[in-house]
């Protein structure tokens, strides 16, 4: 089962990782936390954009972004033999340097956990009810982030 947590407070990748390591999910307590022969982590980041931006406002509609998560999450789950995954995403102000999401994916071997964090991030990036305003450096607003056309480009390969 993955862990999907959807919250305004910071994250600690550290702990995150040893807290899926250490657990997994239900396949994993059964064969026991040494099955877990990969992790792959994800961690996004906000950018300060060349100086221009003083922070990402995010917004979600609660309990949507939630769900729309877990059903990706549950799609990664059918497709790779996960041992473990979990996806954090921040709301709220975040400034340049401040963490917005992660993903980590744990699996027997590399490949199952490294296909499992890029589809991952490929339908947050596109799918996930998340909208960004951008709050300038100079003190104006710098509209809402229109989704790009690769980042779309790049959801289509798990088609």
């Amino acid at each position: 089962m993955a862990d999907i947590r959807v919250q305004s407070a910071d994250f600690d990748v550290a702990a995150e990782v040893a807290a899926l390591q250490a657990g997994g999910d239900a396949g994993a307590r059964e064969t026991g936390p040494h099955d877990i022969g990969a992790i792959v982590t994800f961690t996004g980041v906000c950018r300060n954009d060349g100086g221009r931006l003083a922070a990402l406002e995010l917004e979600h509609y609660p309990g949507m972004a939630e769900e729309e998560i877990a059903r990706v999450a549950a799609e990664a789950e059918r497709r790779w033999p996960l041992k473990g995954l979990c996806v954090i995403h921040r709301y709220g102000l975040i400034r340049p340097g401040e963490n917005i999401v992660l993903v980590v994916t744990a699996s027997a071997h590399r490949q199952a956990a490294f296909e499992a964090a890029s589809f991952l991030m490929d339908y947050l990036k596109t799918r996930a009810p998340f909208w960004k305003k951008e709050h300038l450096a100079d003190g104006t607003s710098g509209g809402w982030v229109a989704p790009r056309q690769e980042d779309d480009e790049a959801t289509t390969r798990w088609e």
